[in-house]
């Protein structure tokens, strides 16, 4: 094993960065210089995000190279949900000396991964010593043309609301793996029982973010009237759609999308799925408004369900229950279910 001491901090860089190849046009200059150096003709879409070892991931369960592709990938959404395409990420770490080399190459191993698989360039970062832990910081820029742009303020009454994919997965899967350690924590002798549980583990472990709709939404020529993804939970998404855009909303329980597996792991902790689907988070999906008309576009898509629709802001935003009762959306988001 490498220290971090025995190398310096450009020595470093070089050795996590040597094999990442210039996929993008707009990349004129990446790793090597003072600077980045890029050109667009389109506009720019730059978004940042930090992840803190204790708090955003656990590192007892997660694989280093699963973290570095979850960390890129859930930038290059924020990207997708604005109605872009992720170009260049930029890529700062902040390492205690616990730390050796080869763990560090891991974590850029599944950067690199991430990278490759959706088309976007390590152009720059930095690197610096922690007292404590782990801290990743990624920016991303991603290019759109102007008219393209989708915002969270912009949708309209009347609009259906649609997710792609399925929700509560990633938090189902995180309650499995927290079972799992106290478990372990508990009785070290007992080994952790994970088999069976692929679907909700790799959504937690290993999301991907939705390029794939965002191409659909090109080749048909449609723009979402507004668009985020979803982090957060349904419950938090929705309602920055509905502040932002200053209109009210009607979701239905029976129409969320929500995996068996999910289903599956929410009876054994005795939790109702919905509730992971509204409030679990990190499931990185698009929620989005879209006309009738655009809507009949898409409607066949098996990975697009329509949820509700975007009323006048008098209406509430509220979420009709099985039963036909309405009950008023409120956020609590993923921060908050793990207090």
């Amino acid at each position: 094993m490498t220290e971090l001491s025995e190398i310096g901090e450009f020595d470093l860089i070089s050795k996590l960065t040597k094999d990442f190849k210039i996929q993008n046009k707009s990349t004129h200059k990446g790793i090597g210089d003072d600077a980045a150096v890029l050109s667009y003709t389109d506009k720019v879409l730059v978004s940042t995000d930090m992840l803190v070892e204790g708090v955003h991931f656990d590192l007892s369960y997660v694989p280093l190279k699963h973290l570095g592709y979850k960390a890129a990938v859930s930038n290059f959404s924020d990207v997708y949900a604005m109605n872009g395409i992720a170009k260049q990420i930029t890529v700062s770490l902040a390492v205690s000396s616990r730390f050796q080399l080869e763990a560090l190459t891991e974590l850029y191993q599944g950067i690199q991964l991430a990278c490759e698989q959706y088309g976007v360039d390590l152009i720059g970062g930095d690197t610096s010593s922690s007292t404590k832990g782990m801290v990743i910081s990624i920016t991303v820029l991603g290019e759109a043309k102007q008219t393209n742009v989708v915002y969270r303020n912009t949708a309209q009454t009347n609009d259906i609301v649609c997710v792609t994919g399925d929700l509560g997965a990633a938090y189902m899967g995180l309650q499995l793996l927290e079972r799992e350690k106290n478990i372990f924590q508990a009785a070290p002798e007992i080994q952790p029982k994970l088999e069976g549980y692929d679907y909700i583990l790799e959504r937690q472990l290993k999301p991907e973010a939705r390029l794939d709709v965002i191409e659909m939404f090109a080749e048909l020529g449609i723009k979402p009237h507004a668009m985020i993804d979803i982090s957060d939970g349904l419950s938090s998404e929705i309602l920055h759609i509905c502040n932002q855009s200053n209109k009210g909303c009607k979701l239905y329980e029976e129409k969320i999308p929500v995996a068996p597996e999910t289903i599956r792991m929410a009876e054994e902790l005795n939790m109702d799925p919905v509730v992971a689907a509204m409030n679990g988070g990190e499931d990185y999906e698009l929620l989005f408004t879209i006309s009738e008309p655009d809507f009949q576009k898409i409607k066949k898509s098996a990975d697009i369900t329509a949820i509700g629709y975007i009323a006048d802001a008098s209406a509430g935003v509220d979420l009709i229950a099985m039963d036909g009762v309405k009950v008023p959306i409120v956020a609590q988001g993923w921060n908050t279910m793990q207090q």
